[in-house]
């Protein structure tokens, strides 16, 4: 049963943030407001816990984490909030959880966003980023994670990187990610209702002022229609109150038919990217990726919306 804390976040969320996405006007007055406020920055606390760097590429800060002394494993966290939101100190708060916990070097792009940029400019920038990481360190001690968007741009990147012959990270970790942008599941238009965050209309808009032009069913804007037998091995977490969820599951039959090992984490009355806010659905999350990375096992199948989800953790 969804915690108390979990009912009044949604709550709140649905009589805030959901105005932004209920129409392409709304979102981007909520972009004009976000420029005037939004800072990238790590939070103070973070720079007294954790020995960061800053260092620019292609002219956008990329900060850096140090791992662990004796540490050799690092982490590409991409940060959601539609393509066109700035990091938070949600995102943050969990970067610095999974640091701490895991010891992880961990490498933050603040990309480039729309409407200011598109597609070439964000994944130019993240593209250079992995490359850069390759210099250092071997495609087996790399992870990518990513929530909302930023789920989107690992499977995108992972894929563009293997086009290019590049060596490929080792695994993903994927919070409530957008894999399909076609509209053609009509689930989703269902799932709209019972989600407390995201709507159609804005998300469709945030979608036009990224894309430059690619069509939405495009493999670049929508990775489900990739190559899936490229992504490595693979955590989704996904909650039952998400709009991006009936496509989640798809996406995670598709990856296991083309090969892929996958876990599954659904949690029932959970909305959007859940696992940065804290509440105890949010400690479950946490513990199971830390587990995944670390190589405990903590999955067992459940069934979920009609689904068979082998391999999916229990929640």
């Amino acid at each position: 049963m969804p915690s108390f804390k979990s009912h009044v976040v949604s709550f709140v969320l649905r009589h805030s943030r959901k105005q932004a996405f209920s129409s392409p006007e709304n979102l981007q007055r909520w972009i004009a407001y976000a420029r005037k406020t939004e800072d990238h920055h790590p939070p103070a606390s973070l720079r007294t816990r954790f020995d960061i760097a800053e260092r620019m590429v292609n002219g956008f800060p990329v900060y850096e984490i140090a791992p662990r002394t004796g540490e050799r494993k690092r982490m590409l966290y991409l940060h959601g909030g539609a393509f066109v939101f700035q990091i938070t100190s949600y995102h943050w708060g969990l970067i610095a959880e999974m640091a701490e916990r895991l010891g992880f070097g961990i490498t933050v792009p603040i990309y480039p966003i729309a409407p200011e940029h598109d597609f070439h400019a964000m994944f130019g920038m993240v593209g250079k980023v992995y490359r850069q990481m390759l210099e250092e360190t071997e495609a087996a001690d790399i992870v990518f994670m990513g929530d909302s968007a930023g789920g989107n741009m690992a499977v995108v990147l992972t894929m563009m990187a293997a086009e290019d012959a590049l060596p490929l990270p080792s695994h993903h970790v994927l919070i409530s990610p957008g894999l399909d942008m076609s509209l053609s599941n009509p689930e989703v238009f269902e799932a709209e209702r019972n989600d407390p965050w995201l709507g159609i209309a804005g998300g469709l808009e945030a979608i036009r002022l990224y894309s430059a032009g690619i069509d939405r069913a495009d493999w670049h804007i929508s990775p489900l229609y990739g190559d899936l037998s490229v992504l490595p091995k693979t955590l989704l977490l996904t909650g039952s109150h998400d709009l991006l969820t009936p496509d989640n599951l798809i996406f995670a039959e598709k990856a296991r038919a083309a090969g892929v090992e996958v876990e599954v984490v659904y949690e029932e009355g959970m909305f959007h990217v859940w696992p940065l806010i804290e509440m105890p659905e949010t400690r479950r999350a946490r513990n199971s990726i830390v587990a995944f990375l670390t190589g405990e096992t903590r999955a067992r199948p459940v069934k979920a919306r009609g689904w068979s989800l082998e391999g999916q953790a229990a929640t």
